[in-house]
């Protein structure tokens, strides 16, 4: 039994060291894929100006969509129509 707990120690240890290493390449690898804070800005001054130029929305289109609409000609059914559904 303590062989067993001796080797599951040992094991453990193994493997916990082998993850805290901290790799440098890896976090040189992280820090060169980031933009600098020039790059950010002019990103930033570019979608600015975008919006700036950009057409005003529409505000009442829905409006002026049913304004030029047909007018509905259709008719409603009454009551005793409605409630003849027997054949369905």
């Amino acid at each position: 039994m303590k062989r067993l707990t001796f080797v599951v120690v040992g094991a453990a240890a193994l493997a916990l060291s082998a993850c805290g290493s901290s790799n440098q390449d890896q976090v040189d690898n992280a820090v060169m894929n980031q933009p600098n804070a020039d790059e950010l800005n002019a990103l930033a001054d570019n979608a600015a100006n975008d919006a700036a130029n950009a057409p005003a929305p529409v505000v009442n289109k829905s409006a002026d969509e049913n304004a030029s609409a047909t007018a509905d000609n259709t008719v409603n059914p009454t009551d005793a129509q409605e409630q003849n559904v027997s054949g369905m």
